[in-house]
């Protein structure tokens, strides 16, 4: 996939946003940092105590109401954070191409919220994790989608 010259690119996962600005060309992509949010978010089990909870069910007895992921939680209002950023950025002009690289799970929350303003700046997402990847490799494997 080309990476257009002042194109932003959204790297993220459920903790980090990394914004990109394509300083260079398609044939010589070069991104610089912009924006940069990293959120903490413990493991779940560092962030729930109690066991899940029990109700009456309607053929007696008692019914789990199932655990809570709260780690999960937190990646999912992340990613709607971030469509949220994305909206506002779009309406400021702030863009004319995106490219948004997330892991499946973010990019299918992130997806429900796109404004369409978002929507018609996108050329591309692909479903990969590389938040933790340095800038290089992030070009290259954006440039071998």
């Amino acid at each position: 996939m080309w990476i257009d010259h002042d194109a932003m690119v959204l790297v993220a996962d459920g903790r980090k946003m990394l914004f990109f600005r394509n300083k260079g060309d398609r044939m010589a992509p070069n991104l610089e940092a912009e924006t940069v949010k990293v959120q903490e978010n413990p493991a779940d089990r560092d962030q729930s105590t109690d066991l899940a909870g029990k109700a009456p069910s309607i053929i007696g007895g008692q019914a789990t109401m199932g655990k809570t992921d709260y780690h999960e939680q937190e990646e999912a209002r992340f990613a709607v954070e971030a469509a949220d950023m994305l909206k506002r950025r779009a309406l400021a002009n702030d863009f004319e191409k995106l490219i948004i690289v997330a892991p499946p799970s973010a990019l299918g929350e992130m997806r429900k919220h796109y404004h369409k303003e978002v929507q018609s700046r996108l050329v591309g997402e692909i479903a990969k994790d590389l938040s933790n990847h340095p800038v290089p490799e992030i070009e290259k494997i954006i440039a071998q989608s």
